[in-house]
């Protein structure tokens, strides 16, 4: 039997259809969403809650003339297949497929590209006011959810917006969690609205905004009848849209944070394809969630700290059971590090557990609240390196640049879970200076990690093998690929190159260095990171200052953005797999 989704490709076939048929279409929508996602992976809950919305602004809004941007955009499933690329869905974050996310190289109905939060409105605020500038008429919409509203940058977005005669409307997706449950008193405030036990004067019309709503984000034929009301109102105007988060998949409903990303599942019955984790070594986060517990329950100095990912970094166990000293402060990275400053002033020890990609969105608070004062904050980087299909704007590959550069501030990399362990352990002993501590997505390589705390001396490398010609220098979890790499050599090959892990890139342990570029005729450095500004170029400025002739092949990323596919195809892209690094170090 033919199914309506069959003959949509574009928005203007969806313009064809009755109301009627629009609501059957958003029952085959879901299940073309459930049916991939299930068994090729990705973001399920936030497209299941908004297929009814998606489908209404296609249909009354004449993109991809009117301008529709989606914040972060895990909810753009449903978008993307209504614009072109249904029969390329499949592919959806794979090796050379379409992206997770909006991307503009993709199609022109993605605006905006996104991937980090609370963007959607200033960028809907700046096309809404150059095409004023312009003199069009274009409509210009901004999907955001209640967790990412909350930041500071979608307010710094609404108090301009609100000054100014845009022709812009935000809607705010409502379903009361981002990736985890929403906190804080803005979440309060939107719960007492749908509830009706709001008495305070309404935020967003004290900004400006003509608000509507709460309105049923399920009710298709009244989504349509508000929107083609919006479209005649003048100004910012505020659409409040309540969903449920994967509705249309039971377990998805019931279970939103483990369905946000869920991996494989039955996509009749919702049930989880569960990977055996016996006899696997431990996921790099849970090593971070289990080992903050321990130290802070003998150091109750402690604080936990994550800018909306409990789940996702593993505090969840401090928030579990320290509750008192865990805290999850929403999306708002600038605050959650300015938060960690003003606690190690009055003497606590802040673990500041964060994505590397998401740090960046606090640069200015590293360097101004926490170096400059030289506060002993201890910075937890989850998902450094290559962390696969999420794709250019999730890669922690730029880290060990921007931290590199700023003074005060110490710099580790632990190659495996005992190194991540300890050198946590150590941080927390007493040090005098902030330090930030990379680790990658994913699972390490040991079983036995639990083993007993030893203390790490700063600016410490160590030699894992000795060879006689070559060295390889190595920083963080990338070390395993080196060793594989050799593992792949013959005995006597094998027996030329000797392996260093650094462990600091900042400080350097030049005492090793030196001993290094005096015995070696060439040395190859490796990263997984950016080339420019990273560790390679740290071991460069040591030789230079020093001067040593010795020949340098700096390995890593290069000058480029790394797309979507699995670590180890990307790895095999940058050549930075096993069989790439050896024949690297033979040449």
């Amino acid at each position: 039997m033919s199914k309506i989704l069959d003959h949509i490709n574009f928005p203007t076939d969806l313009r064809r259809l009755s109301v009627e048929e629009l609501t059957q279409l958003a029952q085959e929508l879901r299940e073309f969403i459930i049916n991939i996602v299930a068994t090729k992976e990705g973001h399920l809950g936030a497209s299941l809650g908004v297929v009814e919305l998606t489908i209404a602004l296609h249909y009354v809004f004449n993109t991809p003339k009117d301008l529709l941007i989606w914040d972060v955009g895990h909810q753009a499933y449903g978008h993307k297949i209504l614009t072109g690329r249904k029969e390329v869905f499949h592919t959806n974050r794979q090796l050379g497929g379409i992206s997770g996310f909006p991307k503009r190289s993709e199609s022109e109905y993605d605006t905006f590209g996104v991937g980090h939060s609370s963007t959607s409105i200033s960028a809907a605020l700046g096309m809404a006011i150059a095409s004023q500038l312009k003199g069009e008429d274009n409509h210009h919409i901004a999907v955001i959810g209640d967790a990412s509203i909350a930041s500071g940058m979608a307010f710094e977005g609404l108090n301009h917006a609100g000054v100014t005669k845009a022709n812009l409307l935000v809607i705010l997706n409502d379903n009361a969690i981002g990736i985890d449950p929403s906190v804080g008193a803005l979440k309060q405030y939107l719960t007492n609205v749908k509830t009706g036990t709001q008495q305070q004067d309404n935020i967003f019309e004290a900004l400006n905004f003509d608000y509507s709503g709460p309105i049923d984000g399920h009710d298709l034929p009244k989504i349509i009848t508000e929107l083609e009301r919006l479209k005649t109102v003048k100004g910012p105007k505020f659409l409040h849209v309540i969903t449920t988060k994967g509705k249309g998949l039971k377990q998805a409903e019931e279970h939103q944070v483990k369905y946000h990303s869920p991996g494989k599942f039955n996509a009749v019955t919702g049930e989880l394809i569960i990977k055996s984790n016996l006899h696997q070594p431990p996921k790099f986060q849970d090593v971070f969630g289990y080992t903050i517990v321990e130290l802070a329950k003998q150091n109750e100095k402690i604080i936990g700290i994550t800018p909306a990912m409990p789940t996702g970094s593993s505090l969840k166990y401090m928030m579990d059971e320290l509750p008192k000293r865990a805290f999850d402060v929403g999306i708002a990275e600038q605050h959650a590090v300015t938060l960690a400053a003003g606690m190690a002033t009055q003497g606590l020890i802040p673990f500041c557990n964060i994505y590397s990609t998401f740090l960046q969105r606090a640069y200015d608070q590293v360097i101004h609240d926490v170096a400059l004062q030289n506060l002993p904050v201890i910075f937890c980087l989850d998902r450094a390196g290559l962390v696969g299909q999420d794709g250019a704007t999730h890669h922690g590959v730029f880290d060990l640049v921007y931290l590199r550069c700023i003074p005060n501030l110490i710099l580790f990399s632990p190659r495996n879970e005992i190194e991540l362990r300890n050198i946590m352990y150590t941080a927390q002993l007493g040090l005098q200076h902030p330090i930030a501590i990379r680790y990658p997505r994913g699972r390490g390589t040991l079983l036995n990690w639990e083993q007993d705390f030893k203390s790490i001396a700063i600016g410490t490398g160590i030699c894992l093998k000795k060879g006689a010609k070559k060295a390889v220098l190595s920083i963080g979890s990338i070390s395993e690929n080196v060793s594989k790499a050799l593992d792949l050599m013959t005995k006597k090959q094998s027996l030329e190159i000797s392996h260093y892990d650094m462990r600091f890139i900042k400080p350097l342990d030049e005492k090793l260095l030196h001993t290094i570029f005096e015995t070696y005729d060439s040395v190859f450095t490796i990263e997984d990171g950016v080339i420019n500004g990273g560790f390679g170029s740290a071991i460069l400025e040591f030789a230079a200052k020093n001067n040593y002739k010795t020949s340098i092949k700096v390995l890593g990323i290069d000058d480029d953005f790394v797309h979507h596919g699995t670590i180890q195809e990307l790895q095999q892209q940058c050549k930075l797999d096993p069989e790439h690094l050896k024949n690297w170090f033979l040449n």
